[in-house]
């Protein structure tokens, strides 16, 4: 015989009104209080009935807010498409996905979008967030108020979000180290190029890539990091001029968007031969540049599912109280050359 919610509520000694907010986080509950009854539940087996949940979800339906940034990058345009998919499967059962997106990443920006979201009457959050403790605080209330969070593409450290999807960014760099090292020379001159700075995958993948390099090959140097803010003009000029204060500069490593105007500053130089380039995402323009020996290694890291998968995490624990095994669901490091791309 399958459980009911009455059952599950004469055992927490609540009302099965309550057992029902807490296990489809329809409002608020204390926190004690809900983790009581979902764990009641569990014991008991409890399964959702998903055809009832979603005809009762006709009247009540679920809203998704999704706060992606940088949304002018061709990698942006790849999640966007996963988060599109995403929508449209969990359509089906009567939620609705809400998509809020923002030029480059501004955390005033983002905060109004939250607020814009809420407005809306949002159930759960998906957010590509800023770094920056505005937006950890915010992130904070949000859970306390009873709105689960997951994070994509970019994490915030000390949050109570559920999870996060997205590569690893740390470990990414260190990888990007190790392949620059087998096509260096030994006394290499390497500059790194971050894109924003309150970009924690950005932040992350610089580090890993330069205490990589210090540990494991300590005879290549690195310059200090530059900031492109995933802008090709912007790029180009930070390119061409370090090529004018370094001539000798033998790589370049790009852990943000942008890549495009490195290839533009070492052809209009002519440097294309002499300065190996590592950079990130799958995107035509620099899969051409790789294919064309521009680029030495690509680095992908799976953006549809990065746009996809957050959606469908939150969609499970509104909908049926699932919540992830996980607090990191890390996308692959692919690596890619012009012989297996």
């Amino acid at each position: 015989m399958a459980v009911t919610l009455k059952q599950i509520a004469e055992l927490a000694g609540v009302s099965r009104g309550t057992v029902d907010r807490a296990l489809y986080n329809r409002g608020r509950v204390k926190p004690e209080v809900a983790e009581r009854i979902k764990k009641i539940a569990k014991e008991l087996g409890y399964q959702p009935n998903r055809a009832g949940k979603a005809l009762a979800m006709t009247n009540h339906p679920m809203k998704i807010g999704v706060i992606a940034q940088a949304t002018e990058t061709p990698f942006m345009h790849q999640l966007r498409a996963g988060i599109e998919d995403a929508a449209n499967d969990v359509a089906a059962f009567g939620a609705e996905v809400i998509i809020r997106s923002g030029v480059g990443l501004d955390v005033t920006d983002q905060l109004k979008m939250i607020d814009e979201l809420l407005a809306e009457g949002i159930n759960g959050l998906a957010i590509a967030p800023a770094d920056n403790p505005h937006m950890r605080d915010r992130i904070n209330s949000l859970v306390d108020a009873g709105i689960p969070v997951v994070t994509f593409n970019a994490d915030i450290d000390d949050t109570r979000r559920m999870c996060f999807v997205g590569q690893n960014s740390e470990l990414a760099g260190r990888t990007c180290a190790g392949l620059l090292n087998a096509i260096t020379p030994e006394h290499g001159l390497v500059l790194p190029i971050s894109g924003y700075q309150y970009n924690h995958s950005h932040a992350l993948r610089i580090k890993g890539f330069c205490s990589e390099i210090a540990q494991s090959f300590p005879k290549i140097q690195t310059l200090p990091a530059v900031y492109c803010q995933d802008d090709e003009m912007l790029t180009q000029e930070l390119t061409e001029e370090t090529l004018r204060q370094h001539p000798d500069l033998t790589a370049i490593y790009i852990a943000a968007g942008g890549q495009a105007g490195v290839c533009r500053a070492l052809e209009r130089t002519g440097y294309t031969d002499s300065v190996r380039v590592i950079c990130f995402d799958l995107i035509p323009n620099n899969i051409r540049n790789l294919l064309d020996s521009r680029i030495d290694f690509l680095i992908g890291q799976d953006a549809h599912t990065q746009g996809f998968m957050p959606i469908m995490i939150l969609f499970d624990y509104l909908f049926s109280g699932k919540t992830p095994e996980n607090k990191y669901y890390y996308t692959d490091i692919s690596i890619k050359n012009k012989y297996n791309v």
